[in-house]
């Protein structure tokens, strides 16, 4: 009888965001999602920060499948949206918005689906943009910690629940701007980045995290907001600012490899999405796009030097054609076909097991 009813707890776990147990074994599928990063998994943190000036929170961002602004820098779903779906639970909402409607008394409780953290033009450095209002990594485990801290969020549903990290092209983007000369070398900044990444996986550990995704960034260098940036070429890649990003994606690769050794009981995996892209960018037609350098919304060379929706840009008259869809981010198609390959994907995509593999397995605690 008492197994019985342990077991009963446990399956309970996915819909209640509050346990009596921490000792429960962490078993069944993944049921939420823990979000923290940048613009590339923002689902309207910024829109519900009013002191920050980084926004997409007007048309016509969210045009090709929400039909209204959401907050999202993109033309519809970003990877966390689609990972939801994949998984079969619904899409999480961005903190700000959960602590609204909690102080309001609008819902009750938690959501037991996850929570997004994400902060459009924040880094893993935490002075990154701190003056446009945005809300650094260092900040988001802080809104995470409280969460958890305080019980409305139980560890055993972090347990159970995917955490995704992407972030880090802001701070190698802001490395190149002319009126901010860096204080680090390249090598040297990238490995405070790393340090940061780092300080965030034990925290996120001790919190409750056991099935970790870190993702790489793309080929930041390719954007079309290089555009913007004296010296960089328009006719290919910032090749420097790739490079730093590829010593980046290396660091990354190798804390997942550690994982196993210095974090017992986790399973972490590396998403490889510079490749995943640029192979979007070598065979373009083989995955129906008709352009990879510009942007579909935006205005000036390559699309890239006016955000999209601001006075005098242009929109493109098919976004799904288009790798990118501003002049910082990619198209909801593009989104559509990264997700894919991180959720069912071979070890050059995604290692050492794919996001469907990691949502299923069962870890045993140690």
């Amino acid at each position: 009888m008492m197994k019985t009813t342990l077991l009963l707890l446990l399956l309970l776990v996915c819909s209640s965001s509050v346990s009596s147990s921490d000792s429960s074994p962490i078993s069944d599928a993944v049921c939420g999602i823990f979000t923290f990063g940048d613009s590339i998994f923002d689902a309207g943190n910024n829109h519900f920060n009013k002191n920050c000036t980084v926004q997409a929170d007007f048309p016509p961002y969210g045009s090709s499948f929400f039909h209204y602004p959401t907050g999202r820098f993109t033309n519809g779903r970003t990877v966390a949206d689609f990972i939801s779906q994949f998984i079969g639970i619904p899409l999480q909402k961005p903190y700000y918005e959960v602590q609204i409607e909690a102080m309001t008394g609008s819902r009750k409780g938690y959501p037991s689906n996850g929570i997004n953290f994400a902060s459009a033009g924040s880094g893993v450095l935490q002075g990154t943009n701190k003056n446009l209002g945005v809300t650094s990594l260092q900040e988001q485990l802080q809104q995470f910690q409280t969460l958890v801290d305080q019980n409305h969020i139980d560890k055993t549903l972090v347990q159970k629940s995917f955490v995704f990290f992407e972030s880090g092209s802001n701070d190698i983007f802001n490395y190149f701007l002319p009126f901010a000369p860096p204080t680090l070398d390249p090598d040297a900044y990238v490995q405070a980045m790393l340090t940061q990444v780092t300080k965030f996986i034990d925290q996120i550990y001790m919190l409750g995290a056991r099935r970790i995704a870190l993702f790489s960034l793309g080929p930041v260098g390719c954007v079309p907001a290089r555009a913007l940036l004296p010296g960089a070429p328009i006719n290919r890649c910032f090749g420097k600012m790739n490079l730093m990003v590829k010593k980046y994606n290396k660091g990354l690769e190798c804390l997942v490899n550690d994982m196993p050794i210095k974090y017992p009981g986790v399973v972490g995996v590396y998403g490889e999405t510079y490749d995943i892209v640029q192979r979007f960018r070598a065979i373009p037609t083989r995955y129906h796009f008709s352009d990879v350098s510009s942007a579909c919304c935006g205005g000036g060379t390559l699309g890239g030097m006016l955000q999209c929706g601001k006075e005098g840009y242009k929109t493109c008259a098919n976004p799904n054609e288009f790798l990118f869809w501003d002049y910082f981010h990619p198209s909801e198609h593009a989104y559509r076909l990264i997700s894919k390959a991180l959720w069912g994907g071979k070890k050059y995509r995604i290692r050492p097991l794919n996001l469907k593999a990691l949502a299923n397995i069962t870890l045993t605690r140690v």
